[in-house]
């Protein structure tokens, strides 16, 4: 692969980029002067490139009809600069001036994570007044969360639950066509319809959110700081991170009705996560991971419009239109450069696109053309639920065949962790029979390894690399414990009645 700072014996270094005279004019109107370069000869002018913008956002969720009119849909709110401009485009659809105005009722969501970020009472707290000032702003209905509320979250929420039957039932036109229909017949003067729920909504909505946060300093932020403490790699904590924050998001949705939720991850930042979840060993989730649409959970759907956008597109949209955003640190703030593989990922391809402007999007239309593995894309009439994984849900790819990779690594590690007990004068051990002992140099196992071998086959190989880097497992949240001993128990009664079981013979093609 092409590598910045590299020299190349055919070719000489390439010239300056093309930069933009008083003479070009706008690619798209060519009438005003551009203001703007989004790739090499792409110049916009300001009105032209926000109607460009709009347009993006417009046909990603029309392309992919994934929200049907009428359904709730939970917008994730960080403060950055996609999530805000992604909150931007929804407050534009929905508004009267609008031509083709969007059809679903929002809703926004925002989590604080000082706690595991380093940051004070005081800077937690200017943090939620500038977001809550953002989040009025927007008319929306919000909610306020906290990452410790990820220990009183209820084991269910680690639980697949299927698609609602009770969904939308009619194709997608039909459902516009009745959602117009609707629309038309309440134009005596009364709001339309997704305004009318979002007043609603905000009629009921109370500050109680809000009132939690003078409790920060409590039991739970030691534990989540206590927990994060557990963790030796900046690595394993940028996922654990990722993990709780996306089962507090998943909690919200099912609690509040929502059966959609909106994340603001951009063309560049699904690049970086592509590349990064193949070095995790995440290959088999990519398709969800990266995708516009992922199903995993079932009743929830995560969707990604914001998809197309590259970092710098939104960058110029946000300062040319003024999109309010909030700076907040993150784990890997002031990390060194190498410090987790993320960063060194994320280096990596920014350094690359900086002398190769079509790294990026090289990467991402790649990611296009996977697709979701038989046991993600769908059941089939019949088949049973695969089993999944207890931290990231999506289906075990740990139930691989002998001779395969994964079970070379497995046998590395087996082998890597046995030790030889040294041989005494009188062929014993050297504790003199004290072998069932723990505290004897023959008996390797490590406090709390036992817990450990029990709690990895439920995960996928990604999420086992997370869990191993913990020195210890209780203090991870309750309902994760809850919920693999529920499994497990589980699997053990199967175990117990697996011979009086009646399993369906698989059927070939050919037979009828």
């Amino acid at each position: 692969m092409c590598q910045a700072q590299e020299q190349y014996g055919g070719c000489g270094w390439p010239q300056g980029r093309p930069r933009v005279g008083c003479a070009q004019k706008c690619m798209k109107c060519k009438e005003a002067s551009p203001v703007l370069v989004i790739r090499v000869g792409d110049a916009f002018c300001k009105a032209c490139f926000r109607e460009y913008f709009v347009h993006k956002f417009r046909a990603m969720l029309g392309k992919n009809r994934a929200i049907y009119p009428g359904e709730k849909v939970l917008l994730a709110l960080s403060g950055g600069p996609a999530s805000s401009s992604m909150l931007r485009q929804v407050q534009e659809g929905l508004s009267r001036e609008t031509a083709k105005k969007l059809r679903f009722i929002p809703g926004i969501i925002y989590i604080d994570e000082g706690a595991v970020c380093g940051q004070s009472l005081a800077e937690r707290a200017e943090t939620l007044l500038q977001m809550e000032t953002i989040l009025q702003a927007s008319g929306f209905p919000y909610h306020l969360a906290h990452l410790e509320e990820v220990f009183d979250l209820p084991s269910s929420i680690l639980q697949h639950v299927p698609h609602n039957p009770a969904g939308p039932k009619n194709s997608y036109k039909e459902a516009v066509e009745g959602f117009i229909r609707q629309q038309r017949q309440e134009e005596g003067g009364g709001p339309s319809l997704p305004e009318r729920h979002i007043q609603e909504k905000l009629a009921e909505f109370c500050m109680q959110d809000v009132a939690r946060t003078e409790g920060l300093a409590t039991v739970q932020t030691e534990q989540l700081i206590q927990l994060f403490g557990s963790v030796k790699t900046l690595t394993a904590k940028e996922e654990l991170l990722q993990t709780l924050r996306n089962h507090l998001i998943l909690h919200t949705a099912r609690a509040q009705g929502y059966s959609k939720v909106m994340m603001g991850d951009s063309c560049t930042r699904l690049a970086v996560k592509l590349l990064t979840n193949l070095s995790l060993g995440r290959g088999a989730s990519l398709a969800m991971d990266t995708g516009f649409s992922d199903d995993r959970h079932g009743d929830v759907v995560v969707v990604r419009p914001m998809r197309e956008y590259a970092a710098k597109e939104i960058a110029f949209y946000n300062h040319l239109f003024g999109v309010p955003t909030v700076f907040t640190p993150a784990l890997d703030t002031k990390a060194l450069e190498k410090a987790s593989i993320h960063r060194v990922i994320e280096r990596f391809l920014y350094g690359l696109q900086a002398e190769f402007p079509s790294t990026v999007s090289t990467v991402y239309r790649t990611g296009e053309k996977l697709s979701a593995t038989p046991g993600d894309a769908g059941l089939a009439p019949g088949a049973t639920e695969p089993e999944r994984c207890l931290l990231c849900s999506c289906a075990l790819d740990t139930n691989v065949e002998d001779g395969s990779a994964l079970q070379a690594i497995l046998v590395s590690e087996q082998l890597s962790q046995q030790r030889l007990p040294a041989a005494s004068p009188a062929g014993r051990g050297c504790c003199q029979g004290a072998e069932e002992q723990r505290g004897c140099c023959t008996n390797t196992t490590a406090p709390g390894a036992d817990a450990r071998a029990d709690f990895l086959p439920l995960l996928c190989y990604g999420c086992r690399l997370t869990i191993k880097d913990m020195t210890c497992l209780e203090s991870l949240p309750l309902y994760i414990r809850s919920e693999a001993e529920r499994r497990k128990r589980r699997a053990l009664m199967k175990l117990e009645i697996q011979e009086f079981l009646l399993e369906d013979e698989a059927v070939n093609p050919g037979e009828s």
